[in-house]
């Protein structure tokens, strides 16, 4: 009978062992993933809403330019690509600013 019981709390302590264990993956999970991908796309967030006109920039889709223009209303951006050739982009994607870029890889 005794035999039966403490097989009964070894098996309740083992559940708490594995619920602990969950919560710890979970932690670890949320550290190293999860924060600094929020991290990451809050800065992208706030480098969008500070574009200013005459910034260099390149898009998610690898099209580097010029802001000319930006609509507020539409949260779009035109962006001149050459010379007279100008382009509407949504602002969403407009990820980096190329001379911050450059400077960094300079260093």
């Amino acid at each position: 009978m005794t035999s039966i019981l403490l097989a009964a709390q070894a098996q309740q302590g083992g559940q708490w062992g594995f619920l602990i264990m969950m919560v710890a993956m979970f932690a670890i999970l949320w550290l190293f993933m999860i924060r600094p991908q929020q991290k990451k796309q809050k800065e992208i967030r706030n480098f969008q809403n500070s574009l200013q006109e005459g910034a260099r920039v390149v898009t998610g889709g690898g099209i580097y330019g010029t802001v000319k223009h930006i609509n507020m209303a539409d949260n779009t951006i035109e962006l001149e690509i050459a010379r007279g050739v100008v382009i509407t982009v949504d602002k969403g994607y407009v990820f980096a600013n190329t001379a911050s870029s450059a400077q960094s890889q300079n260093k």
